[in-house]
């Protein structure tokens, strides 16, 4: 039936993607980053708003959050997650923050409203989340959690993506579930729901034949080929998870036996094991072994570059990084798809 941004696998995609996380509400979008640019404006971010992320995550984060002409705050990691530490954020908000008489939290130093939080559950491992979403209610702030990469992950029995007041997944070529490029927002808040669907799809008013449009909107929405990829990729999700766990125990197995730190899913969490993930003992050792291999045609990647350290967001505000340092500086991603499910 149609290709484009209407049709029933969309609502297909949407429906299956909610009985799997147990989400309320999942709104199909373009890409996951139009996910986070629309997540951000429903927390009602606007320019000069201040958002804490943390600087150990992919660009898209911080580009999403400068759609908004909001500045990006970064906040340190755990080693043990390789997410936000609500240590970090609880001292930052300590030092630097007050919720005032409108309720609003306000970065005294930089006069700026703190507007929200994006935690990202990082190569599909569980942050402490619910210390997060416990100091982001304190303080006031909207919890956002960038799920882009952890679609089959828990923390406590509870999918990724619940805890806050928005989340987003990814549907990227390289995710457990692909429409080859795509993205979702999720949510329990019936309003919020509604008009991220006005904003995803132009702004238009529902009318059978007059395009009337009563805002400044985006064409965000998952065209409904895409979708129909997407279902099928639901139907395999547990498989391709089963296949995942199974392929990083054979990676711990492997670590032990060879003297390889291989990261583990952090305490209390479920991780989909989106990509498998060496921490190599230095820069010079990991230098070593991404040059090794990509010589013997065997696919290895750093770990992002942290965000602090690129052009755009060198200017931005950020607590002490120690922890996003050590990590940038050891970890390798390694190949993270099991053969029998990619022959």
């Amino acid at each position: 039936t149609f290709v484009s941004s209407v049709g029933t696998h969309v609502d297909q995609f949407e429906a299956l993607v909610r009985k799997f996380t147990g989400a309320k509400h999942a709104i199909a979008t373009t890409n996951g980053t139009s996910a986070l640019h629309v997540a951000l404006l429903l927390a009602g971010v606007v320019s000069e708003d201040e958002i804490l992320t943390q600087a150990l995550t992919f660009v898209a984060t911080c580009n999403a959050i400068s759609y908004c002409n909001a500045q990006p705050v970064f906040l340190d990691v755990e080693r043990d997650t390789l997410g936000m530490s609500p240590d970090s954020l609880e001292l930052f908000l300590e030092q630097n923050c007050e919720v005032r008489d409108d309720n609003i939290c306000w970065n005294y130093n930089s006069g700026k409203p703190v507007r929200a939080c994006v935690p990202v559950h990082t190569f599909g491992h569980p942050v402490r989340i619910d210390l997060i979403r416990d100091i982001c209610k304190r303080y006031n702030i909207f919890l956002i959690e960038d799920a882009a990469e952890s679609l089959g992950s828990y923390f406590r029995g509870e999918h990724t993506g619940l805890a806050g007041d928005f989340a987003i997944l990814s549907f990227n070529g390289n995710k457990v579930v692909t429409t080859g490029g795509g993205g979702m927002l999720l949510t329990n808040n019936d309003q919020f729901a509604e008009r991220a669907r006005h904003i995803t799809t132009t702004g238009k008013l529902p009318n059978l034949w007059e395009y009337d449009h009563d805002m400044v909107a985006f064409n965000y929405r998952l065209p409904n080929l895409n979708a129909a990829l997407g279902c099928a990729q639901m139907e395999r999700l547990q498989l391709v998870l089963d296949k995942k766990r199974e392929l990083a125990s054979l990676y711990q197995i492997w670590g032990q036996e060879n003297g390889v730190s291989v990261v583990n899913e952090p305490p209390h969490a479920k991780s989909n094991y989106w990509l498998n993930t060496l921490l190599l003992r230095d820069q010079v050792e990991r230098d070593a072994f991404l040059a090794f291999t990509n010589s013997e045609n065997v696919m290895t990647r750093a770990v992002w570059k942290p965000m602090h350290r690129l052009a755009p967001y060198r200017h931005c505000q950020s607590l002490d990084l120690q922890e996003t340092e050590w990590l940038a500086d050891r970890l390798v991603n390694i190949p993270s798809s099991p053969l029998d499910l990619v022959r």
